[in-house]
């Protein structure tokens, strides 16, 4: 049994946080310049040019690569032969989002639903645990800014509407969020399970690496569908016209009851910002 000491994990979370709201991925960064080659609207290239000049500046002075530095999505895989010391795991993690946002001096933007009073502190994190083979621990940390997260959605179809009622419904959920949720979208889509489930399926598609298709074959192929309807709609960057409007789209699935079709759509701005780190 493998002990470790849920201060590195503090420790590992308040870094994880400065860096995922400092510097873009490589893998979101080579989407956005290969966005910028197939763009073909003048307007569309110039924001286009903007979003990559941000991304460099902020890199460089080692600022946040936008003003939303989002509430904190935690996702743990936690090998069961592991053994954790030193306090709880929660509070950890916790802990090291207090001390990355405080540190980091990243904006604070978590409070109370109905007071509306803020933590000061951006905790506590959204933490999603699931227990894996082995004796690590990986830690994902993905910030995600309120723009587009307001603009996901979640519907329970019917059985009877199948993948066309799935692909109406994604569209409309782009299309119904415009410009709003900051394009080029990153689209993750959640389907099967139960309500809640296809929520966690759609925010787990958006840390998944930036342009990889499904290892089943029928969801790759869904996939790419649906990036070429979504590129048909017109929305283009910032929504202001122009032939990317999303980056990519990635479905997760999951069995569901016969009578369900449970389908969760959560959008990514082009700020698609997620770091990992295995203990």
């Amino acid at each position: 049994m493998r002990e470790l000491n849920v201060g590195l994990v503090t420790e590992t979370v308040a870094r994880l946080c400065v860096e995922a709201c400092r510097e873009l991925s490589a893998d979101v960064r080579a989407l956005l310049e290969k966005a910028r080659n197939e763009e073909e609207s003048d307007f569309g290239c110039f924001i286009l040019d903007q979003v990559l000049e941000n991304l460099a500046v902020a890199a460089r002075e080692e600022l946040p690569i936008c003003q939303d530095t989002g509430i904190c999505v935690v996702f743990l895989e936690i090998g069961q032969d592991l053994h954790l010391t030193g306090g709880e795991l929660e509070e950890a993690v916790n802990a090291g989002v207090r001390r990355g946002y405080q540190e980091g001096y990243l904006r604070k933007s978590v409070l109370s639903p109905l007071t509306r009073v803020n933590t000061q502190d951006n905790t506590p994190a959204v933490i999603h645990t699931r227990i894996v083979a082995g004796d690590r621990l990986k830690v994902t940390v993905a910030p995600k800014g309120a723009g587009s997260e307001n603009m996901s959605r979640l519907k329970m179809l019917e059985p009877a509407d199948g993948t066309e009622g799935i692909k109406r419904f994604v569209l409309e959920t782009v299309t119904a969020a415009g410009g709003r949720a900051c394009p080029p979208l990153i689209v993750g889509v959640g389907i099967g399970g139960t309500m809640e489930k296809a929520a966690l399926l759609a925010k787990k598609a958006l840390i998944r690496p930036a342009g990889t298709y499904s290892s089943d074959p029928v969801v790759a192929a869904l996939e790419k569908e649906l990036l070429v309807l979504i590129n048909q709609t017109g929305i283009g960057p910032q929504g202001l016209g122009g032939k990317v409007t999303a980056l990519a789209v990635q479905i997760e699935t999951f069995p569901t009851h016969i009578a369900a079709l449970p389908v969760a759509v959560n959008l990514q701005c082009h700020v698609a910002r997620h770091r990992s780190a295995i203990l």
